[in-house]
């Protein structure tokens, strides 16, 4: 399986690219903004798969790691989310995620997210299926109500013990009473510097293992398990979208050109053009709460 197997030797790890990648064609104009015509596409597919990235849940208020948010206090975002940020500085790291969870959870689905999960809903009564494949994770997807989700980053509200490798959901907030009203961002505050032991522990019985985001950290590679089920989807999917992202985070950057690759319509939803526009065959630009829903609405040919 060619995702699997660029998965296995580098594409599997969770990377940032900058850089737009050539591709088979030249120019992404040859995208078609058609809607009428993609409505056709998406009254005949049965099998739809949905890839989503940080632009998503950016029109719920949910902060990228990019633009204005690149920074946490003086330090860069991708830079706190790896392995090393974590084994060094726990507590400067929780402190960031903390703000991270505090403001994920504070917030509420979209109209695109909305958009998705009645898709969903609607479909699977026609025997149609519909799975999201998802960069994001704030979870806001389920919170819409989609059931089929695939979060191959993890999630925010799920910790993982670095001694036993329990992995529990967990929404208190704060985590922990030494987190409270930590996290700024302000430039101008200084570190907790919060002892490891008053960090979030493991509440399993003779445990107490230092807990951490049960998130991929850049530099980490994704679940295998997981890019098997994600492998799956896009190779028998029949019509697939790619909502909201850059398209500059590897795996997940290549999800929609391997499916064009097939020869299957892939539909590209975003503010701007990305460098892997110029594979996919539909281009709709603008906010994703505003041209998705109406990309998904009921078509006129679907029996109610």
């Amino acid at each position: 399986m060619l995702l699997q197997r660029r998965a296995i030797m580098s594409v599997g790890l969770r990377l940032f690219s900058s850089h737009a990648t050539s591709g088979p064609l030249a120019d992404s104009a040859c995208s078609s903004s058609d809607m009428s015509e993609f409505r056709k596409v998406f009254s005949k597919a049965q099998h739809i798969a949905i890839i989503t990235g940080a632009g998503v849940s950016a029109e719920s208020g949910v902060p990228t790691f990019r633009g204005e948010h690149e920074k946490w206090r003086k330090w860069q975002s991708q830079d706190l989310a790896s392995p090393e940020a974590f084994s060094r500085y726990p507590s400067r790291v929780w402190e960031f995620y903390h703000h991270r969870r505090e403001v994920a959870l504070s917030k509420k689905p979209n109209a695109a997210h909305l958009a998705i999960a009645e898709c969903e809903a609607r479909l699977k009564k026609q025997g149609r299926e519909v799975v999201v494949i998802t960069q994001c994770i704030d979870d806001l997807h389920q919170q819409a109500g989609s059931k089929h989700v695939l979060r191959i980053h993890g999630s925010l509200t799920e910790t993982r013990c670095l001694s036993c490798g329990d992995v529990d959901v967990n929404r208190r907030s704060p985590i922990c009473a030494a987190l409270k009203n930590k996290g700024s961002p302000d430039p101008n505050v200084a570190d907790a510097n919060i002892p490891v032991d008053k960090l979030p522990r493991c509440s399993e019985s003779d445990c107490n293992g230092l807990l951490r985001p049960n998130v991929v950290f850049f530099g980490e590679t994704l679940d295998s398990h997981l890019l098997t089920k994600v492998e799956k989807e896009l190779e028998i999917c029949d019509l697939c979208l790619v909502v909201g992202t850059s398209s500059i985070v590897y795996p997940a950057a290549m999800f929609g050109p391997q499916v064009a690759s097939r020869g299957v319509p892939v539909a590209e939803f975003n503010l701007r053009a990305t460098p892997k526009s110029e594979y996919f065959t539909y281009h709709f630009q603008g906010p994703c709460g505003t041209t998705l829903p109406a990309a998904l609405a009921p078509h006129n040919s679907e029996v109610v």
